[in-house]
């Protein structure tokens, strides 16, 4: 039954977070609104799932190499939807989060190894979010933020928190608490203020 459950929990958690991309890179494709998206933080989640990538390849942890894969793509498809949207001007938020941010557990892997790297990936997965946070806070304009994309990533980090306590894995459960903490932010933040999907709800109770 153990197997089982781990099994369905590394499938549920590769569903989420392959997908969880997905909708802000459709939206920004489709609608070429940028408002709220950051870009850093863009940069940095791609590179962070080619080192959760390479983290699952060194460790046998063969749950998290479909995800990294698929995460990895989508947000090449983040990025260049953003720069064409928002114009040159955002390059340099991109890079800084793909070759300044996202190369953190570099110097970690080279003097701790595989073991000491894993867990600083796990706590710069919160990291890797907090560029998202702060363009959610720094306005109320994030129309261009996909909520779908923030809920999907809750849930994922919280499947990954339940696979790190089966593995004993500490880079998965820091990741996974770490994310689950800035997911709740981002979407705290588009239900207080007003976000179109959040607001129609709240008219939809109102009216109950």
């Amino acid at each position: 039954m153990t197997a089982i459950f781990v099994t369905i929990v590394i499938v549920v958690a590769n569903v989420m977070g392959a997908g969880m991309a997905y909708p802000q890179a459709s939206r920004l494709i489709r609608t070429g609104n940028t408002r709220g998206v950051s870009g850093v933080w863009a940069g940095v989640s791609l590179t962070m799932n080619i080192w959760w990538l390479a983290y699952g390849l060194a460790n046998d942890l063969w749950g998290l190499v479909p995800v990294s894969a698929v995460a990895a793509v989508l947000y090449v498809a983040i990025i260049v939807a953003y720069v064409r949207a928002a114009g040159r001007s955002v390059v340099g938020g991109v890079v800084l989060g793909v070759f300044v941010l996202g190369l953190v557990p570099a110097p970690f892997l080279a003097f701790g190894g595989w073991t000491v790297a894993g867990l600083a990936i796990g706590l710069c997965y919160g990291m890797q979010l907090v560029p998202a946070v702060v363009a959610a806070c720094r306005t109320r304009e994030l129309h261009g933020v996909a909520p779908s994309t923030w809920i999907m990533a809750w849930v994922e980090a919280v499947i990954w928190v339940v696979y790190g306590i089966f593995v004993l894995d500490a880079a998965l459960l820091a990741g996974g608490i770490s994310g689950a903490v800035m997911a709740s932010v981002i979407l705290g933040r588009l239900a207080t203020t007003g976000h179109e999907p959040f607001r129609r709800r709240r008219a939809d109770w109102a009216m109950a």
